[in-house]
């Protein structure tokens, strides 16, 4: 009981240096000037849940896809980067285009037990690599956990929410994306 108590408290004590690290960072983030104009924002700021690689990093204005799904959520993909141990990060912006708030469907966490018990994610993503024929899931932690953009639930009327999804290296550059609900997309890797 007590190392498990233990376990509890560290993750804990990691998820609260985390936060302060952000809540830091974000008082530290401003325009640069002093013409007393703020920068412009949505009403709604985009938010991010989850830990991992920053749904930010590799970014381009043009998308690699754009998919829609159930009830007004589109996709927008924005990079596919291969890191230097092969595994593939795929980055990109959940919205809801509809008029009215979306509960976010648990299809996309897919059907796997482990990664279901751990709340909404993305989980349910997949990579298929058209020449070898094989299907690459989003991988997940030691505790089951995936290594996905996770702990959301709705998304209000023209909110967005950046994502990310970590995979395991499929050989090819250019892969299929599938997520359940939306339409799929072929995307090259980058790295």
């Amino acid at each position: 009981m007590t190392m498990r108590f233990t376990a509890k408290t560290r993750r804990g004590m990691v998820a609260l240096a985390v936060a302060a690290g952000l809540a830091a960072g974000a008082a530290g983030c401003g325009s640069g000037g002093d013409d007393g104009k703020r920068p412009e924002q949505p009403a709604s700021a985009s938010r991010t849940a989850g830990a991992g690689p920053s749904a930010q990093e590799g970014q381009s204005d043009k998308p690699l896809a754009e998919l829609r799904g159930s009830d007004g959520l589109s996709l927008r993909i924005t990079s596919a980067q291969r890191d230097s141990g092969g595994f593939v990060t795929v980055n990109g912006t959940l919205k809801n285009d509809g008029a009215q708030s979306v509960v976010i469907p648990s299809a996309l966490s897919g059907n796997e037990t482990e990664i279901i018990k751990n709340g909404r994610s993305l989980g349910g993503a997949t990579l298929v690599d058209p020449k070898g024929k094989k299907r690459y899931y989003v991988l997940r932690d030691t505790e089951g956990r995936p290594l996905t953009t996770t702990g959301f639930s709705t998304l209000r009327a023209g909110d967005t929410l950046a994502v990310f999804m970590q995979f395991p290296a499929p050989p090819a550059n250019q892969v299929e994306f599938q997520l359940p609900t939306f339409s799929s997309a072929t995307l090259p890797i980058s790295g």
